[in-house]
């Protein structure tokens, strides 16, 4: 059960914004999550717990480590630095779905965003090791020798045990991430990312999400964005359980709202309810946790929420300015945890 346990955590991390939060001009939102009713259990940790059939407990094990959950979403953020020519999912089956979504999300919403790249992020990087070396270094400050050290280690871990798949086993892209522009030492400015991983993609699309997931993950990673431009996220503040959760639930209701206006994706009530079993499946009960993201039936209600908000709008013909939305959410927040 202990390695369950730790597997259950990696995928976690695996599927969480790694990121701070900082509110400049709302109400300031207690630490500590109280914990409501939650079943942790989801169709997309079910699918990708099956791809682990079968695997030893050593290589079970060591991939209870969060650098290892995290590499191909770090290579891809500081290796890919262009748009163009990204290719998303395993045959690239998502490819023209994303990018016309993405061109959808920035004209909808008030913020500038022609400075965020949206790339992909594929198992095949992880056997670059300069690529891989340039990350470990970059993210974790490691210095030439400790990063070599650690580079070469999953590159022998690959060899050792054949069920990673070179490092293309789902687990490793399983993810989906937006990076907020920052300096690093070495490397210099990575500017705006969007990361999205092929197992995250391939995942929803097993469990019949493909017509959905793509369009409101991305929506939901375009709203960390929208937050990193009102300053209600940032890295130089330290995570908390409720702020993240805040955060990550109103990234969802952003994304809702942008899904169900007629500006927007204009999706009828069906396809929000799908989008709401995409999001509710990537909820956890991590309460004590800094990475907790809100239960799956708070992402659920948050979904439903904003749906309700733009249902409202489009009758005015109106797109709620991306601060005012955030007060809305704010003021709403409180009844959406109470689930």
């Amino acid at each position: 059960m202990k390695r369950v346990n730790q597997f259950m955590a990696a995928i976690a991390i695996c599927i969480t914004v790694l990121v701070g939060c900082q509110d400049t001009d709302h109400p300031v939102v207690p630490d500590i999550v109280q914990p409501t009713p939650c079943d942790g259990t989801s169709p997309s940790n079910g699918w990708l717990l099956k791809q682990i059939n079968g695997w030893s407990k050593e290589a079970v094990n060591i991939l209870s480590n969060e650098e290892s959950a995290k590499m191909a979403i770090l290579v891809s953020i500081f290796s890919e630095n262009k748009s163009e020519n990204q290719s998303f999912g395993p045959n690239g089956e998502y490819t023209a779905q994303l990018i016309s979504t993405f061109k959808d999300l920035r004209q909808f919403w008030d913020i500038k965003s022609d400075n965020i790249l949206l790339v992909a992020a594929h198992g095949s990087m992880l056997q670059d090791r300069e690529k891989v070396l340039t990350a470990y270094k970059a993210e974790y400050g490691y210095s030439d020798e400790k990063a070599n050290y650690y580079a070469d280690s999953l590159a022998t871990l690959f060899k050792t045990y054949p069920e990673y798949l070179n490092g293309s086993h789902p687990f490793f892209t399983f993810n989906g991430y937006a990076h907020q522009e920052k300096e690093y030492a070495g490397v210099g400015r990575i500017q705006d990312k969007i990361v999205f991983g092929d197992a995250l993609l391939q995942a929803f699309d097993t469990l019949g999400y493909g017509d959905i997931a793509p369009q409101a993950i991305l929506a939901h990673e375009f709203a960390h964005h929208i937050q990193y431009d009102l300053g209600i996220k940032d890295y130089a503040i330290p995570l908390t359980p409720a702020g993240n959760r805040r955060t990550e639930l109103m990234a969802d209701a952003y994304a809702a709202y942008f899904l169900s206006h007629a500006q927007g994706a204009a999706m009828e009530w069906k396809s929000i309810e799908k989008a709401a079993e995409v999001f509710s499946s990537l909820g956890d009960c991590l309460f004590d946790s800094e990475l907790h993201h809100g239960t799956p039936t708070q992402r659920k209600v948050a979904t439903e929420w904003a749906y309700k908000v733009a249902s409202d709008m489009q009758q005015r013909g109106h797109i709620l300015p991306s601060r005012e939305f955030a007060k809305l959410f704010d003021a709403e927040l409180p009844s959406i945890v109470k689930n």
